[in-house]
């Protein structure tokens, strides 16, 4: 029996933008080499792979890069869960568990004045690491030292995957910035991975809180239009840094104009006690469907 698969933007309210998803029904039908080929054709940043039916309640599922499988990443996890409620749900419900090799997830959807669903995924734990020295990243980037905000750490942060957070003083520096893999050796030597998560409070609209980038190694540099995770991480560091004065925020963070994707992530950050509480949403839009040959 054919796949059928599902392709959505996600952290979008229109298509061609915000960052696309594959996601690929029947993975108890497929091995893994297979599904590692089919995330090389398909070429996206991410491709899913999600049994037809729940087991214990929630859906297994699977996601992989271009180049190899990874235990969790924000877009889908959110596009994945939109496409079980609207395609594989008889009865559409609004929260949807996932099944991934992190632990169980759960995503629940919003409904907003608008009537428009935002879909909202709880952040696993997520460890602050190593800082790196700026000069360093500096290079690496392309931008001058003075770039860099100094009065915040380039930090390592991890929830199973990891990535680097960079804060930049201008929408300008974030506009330069370009990460080179062959400067980046000494820091990977270190053991920072080449994902570096970028952000500014300068934005292109003036709506919004935050402008990122993200830049990962994936046969080459590569760019993300929209970062889940990244924003994860962000909430983490701007909680464990009191870069805002209130321990309870909601933000809007925008990415992606510089692939011409223009992408809007949501942010909820709590900390209470010691116990940080991250929450990521944004919007999906369906933009094919069809069958693998």
């Amino acid at each position: 029996m054919a796949n059928r698969f599902y392709i959505v933007d996600v952290f979008t309210e229109q298509r061609y933008s915000g960052n696309p998803l594959a996601i690929v029904v029947g993975s108890d039908s497929l091995p893994t080499e297979s599904m590692q080929r089919i995330a090389a054709e398909m070429n996206f940043s991410e491709t899913t792979f999600v049994t037809p039916e729940p087991e214990d309640s929630g859906y297994r599922v699977r996601i992989f890069t271009p180049s190899q499988e990874i235990a969790f990443a924000g877009h889908p996890i959110l596009g994945t869960a939109w496409v079980i409620r609207q395609y594989l749900q008889k009865i559409p419900a609004m929260s949807v568990i996932l099944k991934l090799t992190v632990g169980d997830i759960s995503v629940r959807v919003e409904q907003t004045e608008e009537k428009n669903e935002v879909v909202w995924f709880r952040a696993p734990a997520i460890m602050l690491g190593a800082c790196c020295d700026r000069s360093k990243m500096a290079a690496a980037l392309g931008v001058a030292m003075e770039d860099i905000d100094a009065e915040y750490p380039v930090q390592q942060l991890s929830a199973n995957t990891s990535a680097v957070v960079v804060p930049l003083r201008s929408l300008d520096a974030l506009k330069r910035s370009k990460l080179n893999l062959e400067r980046y050796t000494e820091l990977a030597s270190q053991g920072f991975p080449p994902l570096v998560y970028l952000f500014s409070r300068e934005t292109h609209q003036p709506q919004n809180n935050l402008c990122a980038r993200f830049f990962f190694e994936a046969h080459g540099v590569r760019e993300d239009p929209a970062t889940g995770n990244g924003a994860a991480f962000l909430g983490a560091y701007l909680l464990e840094h009191h870069f805002y004065t209130r321990p309870d925020f909601t933000l809007r963070i925008e990415q992606g104009y510089e692939l011409r994707r223009p992408s809007l992530i949501m942010l909820h950050a709590r900390q209470d006690e010691g116990t940080r509480e991250i929450s990521v949403g944004g919007h999906v839009v369906p933009v094919v469907q069809g069958e693998l040959l």
